[in-house]
């Protein structure tokens, strides 16, 4: 059809076909490389073009204070026959709660309840939403501002030496912290933390880490704590005292277990110093990658991560402008 019609337009008056053609031609080709501002479909721009004016989206963050820190002392000696040692630093009094051998199914059924039906703020919020699927409850009274080493084991009488293959229906090890007055879950937004313990044991000798933290909120939103991957300095040389063989060995048992090896990996000695300029405070954290590499002046001139490249989606600061300014202030 539009074969016809030039071959008819041409037969009409050759100028008047010629002035058609060229006039589609400069249209078309201001369109591709956006003379006249308006958007063009991807497919038709090279990729450089695409990234560099892609729009990266700064997340709107509310600072909230965490009252609750778990840690586990020496991984490297925790086990299931000889147990672990957790090292707590919280800002009010607050109650340890571990369940060892705590139903998976049973413990995210948990945590949907806190948002849907109640909020999971003590521990018999927890045992109530468990329906009693663990195999063994221990508590310890934690004082505030006080960095106690709480030893947690099972029973010998329990004859309990491994969970069985992967993969598991159970958890080694949940920890809960709640806060013991009642009075302080009125003045914080998180009322209780969920940590998820991976313990060794005869079937699976996974080191011993945490694989998940859960922030339960009093409004009824619980939120997966995450590692922010910093810089690290090049001065500095991670510490390690693994062997390449073991090493090798719990990388093969993270990908059965179907963890990545970046959500675990032990923190660093980190630098504060920007990596592109090397002179501003680290202060931005990319999103969906979680490093935290760049300063407040070189943030905007990044859509891909400076680090692993992958594109930036979301991004969000540490510290506002005027923390930072406090800060500085303090120093001088």
């Amino acid at each position: 059809m539009a074969a016809v019609f030039l071959v008819t337009l041409y037969e009409y008056s050759p100028l008047f076909y010629i002035a058609v053609v060229f006039t589609c031609f400069i249209v078309t080709t201001g369109l591709v490389l956006g003379w006249f501002g308006w958007d063009v479909p991807v497919i038709l721009r090279n990729s450089e073009e695409t990234q560099f004016h892609t729009r990266v989206f700064k997340k709107q963050m509310r600072q909230v204070k965490n009252p609750f820190g778990l840690e586990i002392t020496n991984p490297s000696s925790a086990s299931i026959t000889t147990g672990i040692t957790l090292t707590t630093d919280c800002l009010e009094d607050s109650l340890l709660t571990c369940y060892w051998g705590c139903s998976v199914q049973k413990l995210y059924e948990a945590l949907q309840k806190h948002f849907y039906c109640f909020r999971i703020s003590t521990p018999q919020a927890l045992e109530d939403a468990l329906y009693s699927e663990y195999l063994y409850q221990e508590q310890y009274f934690i004082k505030k501002d006080s960095k106690e080493e709480i030893y947690c084991q099972l029973p010998k009488d329990t004859k309990i030496e491994d969970f069985g293959i992967v993969p598991r229906s159970r958890y080694p090890l949940v920890a809960l912290l709640t806060l013991a007055d009642e009075d302080d879950r009125e003045i914080y937004d998180i009322i209780s933390m969920v940590s998820v313990i991976h313990i060794p044991d005869q079937n699976y000798k996974l080191s011993c880490r945490i694989l998940y933290q859960y922030l339960l909120l009093a409004q009824g939103q619980f939120h997966d704590l995450k590692q922010l991957f910093m810089s690290a300095n090049n001065n500095s040389t991670p510490s390690n005292n693994s062997s390449p063989e073991e090493q090798s060995t719990d990388q093969s048992l993270l990908e059965k277990a179907g963890l990545s090896e970046s959500e675990v990996d032990p923190p660093e000695e980190n630098s504060k110093d920007c990596v592109v300029c090397q002179n501003g405070t680290v202060n931005w954290v990319l999103l969906p990658c979680r490093h935290t590499c760049l300063c407040d002046g070189c943030v905007k001139y990044f859509q891909q991560c400076p680090m692993c490249r992958q594109f930036v989606q979301e991004s969000f600061a540490l510290c506002s402008q005027k923390e930072q300014d406090k800060d500085k202030l303090k120093t001088l």
